[in-house]
């Protein structure tokens, strides 16, 4: 059975989302632990945890992870870094008490202009980043996981060499990896043809480990190939095309992974059924 599921909106509280996601056909439920575009800390009481816990199993979703918030910039050296570590030290810690995997995290930028990953470590900003990772994890709970996401806009963690980076300097089992489609495309990874993905996972394999891949987001894309911009679109709708999603949920090495939806729905309403169920006819 596929595990495939979406990001879906916490109105109503966490057991809501539960449910909304179980009636659009998902079984791997992405949320926010607080609102994402101000500082509000995950919160969590004993009840609410064990109602959430009891809902899950109820609904059988086994996989369910936190999206950090938008606000996140662990390469800040001041106040946005420290919020940044607060928040995320706040999620990680309710992301034990519900039973959630951890959190799905946008690293932030670098803000000087992107810098030569030869040179990267040299650059302060990059130490601060590392640093407030090593902090965030010795602070959190060893059941969680920080999950750091590829970036397609000129980000932190735009290739796959930069990843590595982070992941060697960090050096903890707990920090994973999430590879987004969209953001993929948009910072020039070709993945359309089964040969191109197989030569992106040894690639991914050799410089980072496929164990450190913990689960793929799948969406299209609003902007041509290499862009620098990482918009996302309804599968089947944006420029991708349909062969890579195919050729992902159906790689041998990959078919075990969970797989997210951000798309804007064909509704305009969010994640859908009708995403979902075009992803399911693939496999």
């Amino acid at each position: 059975m596929i595990t495939l599921g979406a990001h879906v909106s916490t109105a109503g509280g966490f057991e809501k989302a539960l449910t909304h996601l179980s009636n659009i056909g998902g079984n791997v439920l992405q949320i926010f632990s607080a609102s994402p575009r101000g500082w509000n800390f995950a919160k969590t009481d004993p009840i609410q945890s064990s109602h959430f816990k009891e809902a899950k199993t109820k609904l059988h979703v086994d996989h369910v992870y936190f999206h950090a918030s938008y606000l996140i910039n662990l390469a800040d050296g001041e106040k946005t870094g420290h919020m940044s570590k607060l928040s995320l030290i706040a999620e990680l810690k309710a992301a034990s008490a519900l039973g959630v995997r951890g959190s799905i995290v946008h690293l932030g930028s670098f803000k000087s202009g992107r810098d030569v990953i030869n040179h990267v470590s040299t650059n302060p900003k990059y130490i601060t980043l590392i640093k407030n990772i090593k902090e965030i994890l010795d602070q959190t709970p060893e059941d969680t996981y920080f999950i750091a996401e590829n970036a397609g806009n000129k980000k932190i963690g735009q290739s796959l060499d930069e990843l590595a980076s982070i992941i060697r300097d960090v050096n903890n089992p707990r920090l994973k990896i999430c590879l987004d489609t969209c953001h993929l495309f948009s910072a020039g990874y070709d993945l359309r043809e089964e040969n191109k993905l197989s030569a992106f996972l040894a690639e991914f394999d050799k410089k980072i480990g496929l164990e450190k891949l913990e689960v793929w987001h799948l969406n299209d894309s609003r902007d041509s190939f290499a862009s620098g911009r990482d918009r996302h679109e309804n599968i089947g709708e944006g420029t991708i095309g349909l062969d890579e999603f195919r050729f992902i949920l159906n790689h041998p090495k990959l078919k075990h992974l969970p797989f997210i939806i951000e798309t804007p729905g064909f509704d305009g309403n969010g994640p859908d059924k009708k995403n979902l169920d075009i992803l399911k006819s693939f496999v």
